[in-house]
């Protein structure tokens, strides 16, 4: 059993803009001065969130929200209609196909989530004035999910007191946004303890001075899409910094995502899981297993998320150099139990997948399904509960970002040998170089179901080009936009100082 855990606060239903202060928030002067009561009033509530059991709510887990919006606009995933299942007014046929507008719902969700835990992190900094290593940490958090609406958003308010009012918060640009957010990990990371987060102890499931690092490399990285500048140094030093602390790869690589993960030596930042303790989810494998699969499991499932074709292309799939990790990510062909045993009807058809298969001969098995995470057997709540602790961060990240950077630093003898490294460990041949469209390959196959694929996309350039040689979608001129998602609707109405982004 986990032994620190979060706090499940219950939140003051509809506290979604930046007027309201949820009622989970004690206010300063009311707070108890002992550690553990301060802590479950200020930073406690913030970690309760990382997790969701609603939509939008959660960095991961649930559907509609961060993890959508970054996986099934990709060529990484999609959800197909498959006659009456899966439509749901056509929202996951626009997310796929680009053609979102400002009025979709969980865009709107996504923003105010992120916003309340602003809301909620700049209550906590305020209140934390006598305890400065826990006030760093809040402005660590804000700083997270500022680095996720720099990502989604671009150009967003920020905001930093609790004093401001909705109607008076200014539109900051994506460059502006980008430098609050490094400015502020680098003021507080040498503050933050020197820990692990993944493990079991003070620090699980908080950000760590390694955290804060891995945030660093990952806003560097994409420095030139958020804000026009590069420094891919600054990429390499960061990484060393974790590497530098004892992060190694795991000896295999599907331990990382085991029902009992905690101890990985790999995963860096993970959101706890723990289905006694707490009500955060893993709603992707509920969503994506087949409804016959999963009762043979003895859960529930929902027959939605596939891999896509281009996954398909590259993994080598059904071909003699087939990457070993396919068979760890995806369910294809014959569906097993928990014990091995062929689910009876359940064939998987990787190559039958479209957006729409409706009516097909693989309507209900069309799609390889994801089966990343291992099967919790005595998960609970139709398996949606379970005990793997969802993986935010790895190191096989952290050095595939050097190796990035290094290519683009035109070191290519320097990149090939971490590639490699994260190769060889799932059992893969290694490579004699490497193209930058090479490790972006590299980076679908290891980091499949991760969320890191829209990201990832849109920094090689190929989020929008590469989907026009495609018939069924607009061609790049009408679709280079969607690199960022429009600023909700609803909000624009709330505050009439925020402009919409550009091509909405």
């Amino acid at each position: 059993m986990k032994k620190i855990a979060f706090i499940s606060i219950l939140l003051i239903a509809g506290c979604t803009i930046l007027d309201e202060k949820p009622a989970s928030q004690l206010p300063a002067e009311d707070i108890v001065k002992d550690d553990n009561t301060l802590y479950l009033s200020t930073l406690g509530p913030l970690y309760a969130l990382f997790g969701g059991t609603e939509f939008s709510q959660g960095l991961a887990g649930t559907y509609r929200g961060v993890y959508d919006l970054n996986t099934i606009t990709s060529d990484e995933a999609l959800l197909p209609t498959r006659s009456g299942d899966w439509y749901d007014g056509g929202l996951w046929q626009r997310l796929h196909l680009h053609t979102w507008d400002p009025g979709e719902a969980p865009l709107k969700e996504t923003w105010n989530y992120l916003y309340k835990v602003i809301v909620m992190s700049n209550q906590a900094i305020e209140a934390l004035n006598g305890k400065p290593e826990w006030r760093q940490e809040a402005r660590a958090v804000r700083a997270l999910y500022y680095y996720e609406l720099l990502d989604l958003f671009g150009r967003v308010p920020i905001v930093t007191s609790t004093e401001v009012s909705m109607s008076s918060v200014a539109q900051s640009s994506r460059k502006q946004v980008f430098e609050f957010v490094v400015s502020e990990l680098e003021d507080v990371a040498d503050d933050l303890a020197l820990s692990r987060s993944n493990y079991y102890g003070a620090y699980y499931g908080r950000i760590t001075r390694p955290v804060a690092w891995f945030l660093l490399a990952k806003l560097w990285l994409n420095a030139r899409i958020y804000a026009g500048v590069e420094d891919y140094g600054e990429v390499i030093r960061y990484c060393d910094l974790i590497s530098g602390v004892g992060y190694e790869l795991a000896s295999d690589y599907a331990s990382n995502f085991e029902v009992y993960n905690e101890k990985s030596p790999e995963n860096i930042f993970v959101i706890p899981m723990d289905k006694r303790l707490y009500t955060a989810q893993n709603q992707y494998l509920f969503r994506s297993r087949h409804y016959d699969h999963a009762a043979a499991c003895g859960f529930t499932g929902e027959n939605g998320t596939p891999a896509t074709l281009e996954v398909l292309y590259a993994n080598n799939y059904r071909k003699s150099n087939q990457d070993p990790r396919f068979d760890i990510n995806y369910w294809a062909g014959q569906a097993t139990d928990l014990n091995g045993n062929p689910v009876k009807g359940v064939i998987y058809q990787p190559e039958a997948v479209e957006l729409d298969v409706t009516g097909s001969d693989h309507e209900k098995l069309a799609g390889a399904r994801m089966k990343k995470y291992e099967l919790d057997p005595s998960a609970m709540k139709d398996g949606k509960l379970m005990d793997n602790d969802w993986v935010m961060f790895r190191y096989a990240d952290v050095l595939l970002m050097k190796a990035e950077a290094l290519i683009r630093s035109n070191d290519m003898a320097s990149a090939v040998p971490l590639v490699n490294m994260v190769r060889e460990r799932a059992g893969a041949k290694p490579m004699n170089g490497i193209s930058q469209e090479g490790l972006l390959k590299e980076r679908m196959i290891e980091f499949a179901w991760e969320g890191w694929r829209r990201q990832d996309q849109i920094r090689f350039g190929t989020f929008t080009r590469e989907w026009s040689s495609r018939p069924e979608l607009p061609d790049e001129s009408q679709t280079g936009y969607t690199n960022l998602f429009p600023i909700p609707a609803d909000i624009l109405i709330l505050n009439p100082l925020l402009t919409q982004n550009d091509g909405y």
